[in-house]
């Protein structure tokens, strides 16, 4: 029984098998390095580079600071880059928050979260206060009127009219100067009459004596 002859393959269809399973590999692998997200916070800007995603499809792209949108929603397609996007003034530490939607399959999503630490030399924001309001001006102060002045009066004209001037427009002093009455008028009249009285009594007593020697 006679063996046939094997057959070799070519050397060209070797080369173009390996090829073929080379670019195989390759589109296999592809997926696995598509839609790169790359993103810096330093502690006044944002930087985010955005790469290998679909074109085909709109993706989006969003940045917020603190729960506040710092970049409102966006779409792109294969690529998207923004450089240097600056960060609200903080005297604190503050979140930052990439969130990228890939349109074409949602598993190539993205969400992240950075601190922004706050730069050197910041000074603390102050909490403002409400404005003061303008100072009232001063109460007019009401002056009371001033009492009218009174015409001074003379006192001694004041005692002379209160005082009551005797008939005759004499004074008591100038009748008793012209009478010779005085305060002590009414003593000496009352002493006289005692003498008298004892006079009279020493008179009677030598009378009846005299009458009881004879």
């Amino acid at each position: 029984m006679t063996q046939s002859p094997r057959i070799r393959p070519r050397p060209g269809v070797l080369i173009a098998a390996a090829a073929t399973s080379i670019i195989g590999l390759g589109l296999c692998a592809a997926p696995a390095s598509a839609h790169t997200p790359n993103w810096e916070v330093t502690c006044s800007e944002v930087s985010v580079d955005l790469t290998a995603y679909s074109g085909r499809v709109d993706n989006t792209v969003t940045i917020t600071v603190d729960g506040k949108d710092l970049l409102p929603t966006e779409t792109f397609g294969a690529e998207f880059h923004k450089d240097h996007l600056a960060l609200p003034e903080h005297s604190s530490s503050v979140e930052v928050t990439l969130t990228v939607k890939a349109a074409d399959d949602d598993k190539y999503s993205f969400s992240d979260t950075k601190t922004a630490p706050a730069c050197q030399g910041t000074p603390p924001q102050q909490t403002e206060t409400p404005s003061q309001s303008a100072t009232p001006s001063a109460t007019p102060t009401t002056e009371s009127p001033a009492p009218s002045e009174s015409p001074a009066v003379d006192a001694s004209a004041s005692a002379s009219e209160a005082a009551p001037s005797p008939a005759g427009g004499q004074s008591p002093a100038a009748d008793l100067a012209e009478t010779g009455a005085s305060s002590s008028t009414p003593l000496l009249a009352g002493g006289a009459a005692v003498a008298l009285l004892a006079g009279g009594g020493l008179l009677f007593a030598n009378r009846k004596r005299r009458a009881a020697r004879h």
